[in-house]
C-alpha cells in the first residue's frame, strides 16, 4: 500500500487513499509498521534465526517436528504451526527418507539386451543363472546385498536335484 503513494507523490496522500477507499489511519498505521515492526515479528526473527541454526546443526535433517521438540526442550514456549510457518516463509525443509531410493534410469542410457525374454524358467539346473542386487542406505553408508543363483527348485523340470553350486548371499 505505501509503496503506490511512493510512486505516486504528485497526487497526494490524502487523494490516493480517498481514490482507494482507504481510511488515512489505516496507511499510516501500514507505515509505522513498516518502519517500527510488532513484537510478535521481532520475536518471528529471533525465532527464524534459531530455527535456521537447529537445522543447520542437524545437517538438514530436521523437520518442523523435530527442531519443535528442539526448541521445546531448551524451554522455548512456541507453538508447532508457527514453527512450520516459519520454516516455510524461511524455505527451510527437512529431509524425508521416503523421497530417497527411487531410481532413475538415464533416458540416454542404452539399455542391456533381455537375453531371457523376462522367462526365468531353467529348462535344467545350472541353464539360466540370474542376479538380484539389492541397495540398502544405512547411517554409515549404502549397504550392498548380492544373491546370485538358478531359479527356485519348483521351477526346475521333472524333480531334477539341485545343481552342484548353491545360490550365495554377500
Amino acid at each position: 500500500m505505501t509503496a503506490l503513494v511512493d510512486e505516486h507523490p504528485r497526487l497526494g496522500v490524502e487523494y490516493v487513499l480517498r481514490e482507494l477507499h482507504i481510511a488515512s489511519s489505516t496507511y499510516y498505521r501500514w507505515l509505522r509498521a513498516e518502519k517500527e515492526p510488532c513484537e510478535r515479528r521481532c520475536r518471528d526473527v529471533e525465532l527464524t534465526e534459531r530455527i535456521k541454526e537447529i537445522h543447520a546443526d542437524s545437517g538438514g535433517n530436521y523437520g518442523s517436528p523435530h527442531v519443535h521438540a528442539v526448541l521445546k526442550r531448551e524451554g522455548t514456549r512456541v507453538g508447532r504451526k508457527r514453527v512450520e510457518r516459519l520454516m516455510r516463509e524461511a524455505d527451510i525443509a527437512g529431509i524425508s527418507p521416503r523421497r530417497k531410493g527411487f531410481t532413475r534410469r538415464d533416458p540416454k542410457a542404452t539399455l542391456a539386451p533381455d537375453l531371457v525374454n523376462q522367462d526365468f524358467t531353467a529348462p535344467a539346473p545350472n541353464r539360466l543363472w540370474v542376479t538380484d542386487l539389492t541397495m540398502i542406505s544405512t547411517g554409515e553408508g549404502p549397504l550392498c546385498s548380492r544373491r546370485s543363483g538358478t531359479p527356485s527348485p519348483a521351477e526346475w523340470s521333472r524333480g531334477r536335484p539341485p545343481p552342484a553350486r548353491t545360490p550365495t548371499w554377500s
